[in-house]
């Protein structure tokens, strides 16, 4: 059993003389805080899962100040696979779909899919990689992402279970210490089919520094300290009220002799905002009179 340190963070290692890194993250609380009252079918709820541990996983990829977002829109049995990492650790993540799920098959539960990676920093415009989602996996299709996008090999690694999500990335880094593309090669494909020989047990339930030792005990490697990561929704009163705005007033109106008010429950915390009709006429009002200067 791991302890309750291990249970939501990411890790770092590398290898020395070599130019190789990896990444391995865990996710338990976080993982059961985003699926917590959502009755997602099982097969969803891990999938879910792994575009979270995903998420992470690119995100330690770059540098950046501001959130990851890692989404498939698909015309399977869910239209819709979203998972955000902000660049402090914040995680969350929602499935949409019409009608319950029954698969428990990747491609038929994201069939005809298209992978958007979204890099939106607080400094400049948002990044997007676009791409078809090709594979049998999620691990397939990052794998491919890599390669297309920037021609570097990857491999990922994905377990989960009731409890939560384990997570592997092993990845080849620009040449650095070995411009000798056939000995890049050859380091690559060692320290990958050594990787392959991963169980998802071991995954889950060794420690990083165990795992590590069990697969490259012959390797000289660096593993880093683990950085933190948690559950947190960007929901807030005053998002949700500038997207009501956006309604008009009309509709709003509408809604308010309907209902007498307002509740919006938020898709991914389930926090609800109750809006009454004077709060509303307020809030129109701002919206009418425009910034004061």
């Amino acid at each position: 059993m791991q302890p309750q340190s291990a249970n939501d963070t990411s890790q770092r290692f590398i290898f020395d003389n070599t130019d190789i890194r990896g990444e391995i993250v865990r996710l338990r609380k976080s993982y059961a805080d985003t699926v917590s009252g959502k009755y997602y079918p099982e097969p969803v709820a891990r999938l879910l899962g792994q575009f979270m541990a995903a998420s992470v996983l690119l995100s330690t990829t770059i540098k950046f100040d501001g959130r990851l977002v890692l989404q498939v829109r698909s015309k399977g049995q869910v239209a819709l696979m979203m998972a955000e990492c902000t660049s402090a650790g914040e995680l969350r993540g929602i499935a949409r779909y019409d009608e319950t799920p029954t698969s428990t098959q990747f491609s038929d539960l994201l069939s005809e899919g298209t992978l958007v990676i979204t890099i939106d920093t607080r400094k400049g415009e948002p990044y997007q990689g676009i791409v078809p989602l090709e594979g049998d996996s999620l691990a397939e299709c990052l794998q491919q992402y890599f390669l297309q996008s920037e021609q570097l090999a990857s491999q990922f690694y994905f377990a989960s279970d009731r409890d939560g999500v384990a997570a592997m990335m092993l990845q080849q880094l620009p040449a650095q210490l070995q411009k000798d593309k056939d000995e890049r090669e050859s380091h690559w494909s060692h320290f990958s089919t050594l990787a392959r020989t991963l169980t998802d047990e071991e995954l889950l339930n060794l420690p990083n520094a165990d795992i590590l030792n069990r697969l490259y005990h012959q390797e000289e490697l660096r593993l880093f300290t683990p950085k933190d990561l948690i559950f947190k929704c960007s929901c807030s009163r005053e998002r949700t009220a500038s997207a009501l705005a956006a309604l008009g007033r009309q509709e709003i109106g509408n809604l308010i002799a309907e209902r007498g008010g307002i509740e919006i429950s938020c898709e991914f915390c389930a926090t609800e905002y109750n809006f009454g009709p004077g709060e509303l006429a307020l809030l129109f009002e701002q919206v009418e009179e425009g910034p004061t200067h």
